[in-house]
């Protein structure tokens, strides 16, 4: 994490399996942030936060926040608006080779905080920023069958993804008709 002169605020590199996220912290304002890709200005966020997550944490904080599972094989980094100001900031994959940045502008109303896989909380203030690159290190992952098959039965076990009550089959006088 820099400030905008590019002086690092902490000389710590934190490794996450699942998503960094800034918000507004305890502030009452929404946050104002700019999000960078590959030092190409992106968008400016209007939002309590930004979830920037991994495939593995598409399915914790992002998931939450309106974000879509990504299937583990997929090499991205979804970035998942918290509360958005404006209806068309969707979430978005964007390549993993991609070197992200989230900062807080100078004209910002209240600083922005960051947490990494919910740990090491550490304020942005204004014109201060956070790197983002994905790993070039895999995490290893041990499967019973196949990733792809142990990824959807878990996704079934865990999150009852797709489960609902069956339709029943219509009867003979389903649509009201009388027998005369």
């Amino acid at each position: 994490m820099f400030t905008h002169h590019g002086v690092r605020i902490t000389t710590e590199t934190f490794q996450v399996l699942n998503e960094l996220v800034v918000d507004r912290g305890p502030s009452a304002y929404m946050s104002q942030l700019e999000l960078f890709g590959d030092e190409r200005h992106l968008t400016t966020v209007q939002a309590d936060g930004l979830v920037v997550s991994t495939p593995t944490g598409s399915t914790a904080y992002s998931l939450s926040a309106g974000g879509s599972i990504v299937h583990p094989e997929v090499s991205a980094l979804l970035v998942t608006p918290i509360c958005p100001h404006t209806l068309s900031f969707r979430p978005m994959l964007l390549p993993d080779s991609m070197e992200l940045k989230v900062c807080v502008p100078p004209s910002s109303r209240n600083t922005a905080w960051a947490s990494f896989d919910g740990r090491h909380r550490i304020e942005l203030k204004q014109g201060d920023f956070v790197s983002i690159t994905a790993s070039k290190y895999p995490f290893p992952t041990i499967c019973l069958h196949d990733q792809s098959s142990d990824w959807f039965n878990s996704l079934a076990r865990c999150l009852r993804w797709n489960e609902r009550q069956r339709q029943k089959a219509f009867t003979d006088n389903a649509f009201g008709q009388f027998n005369e």
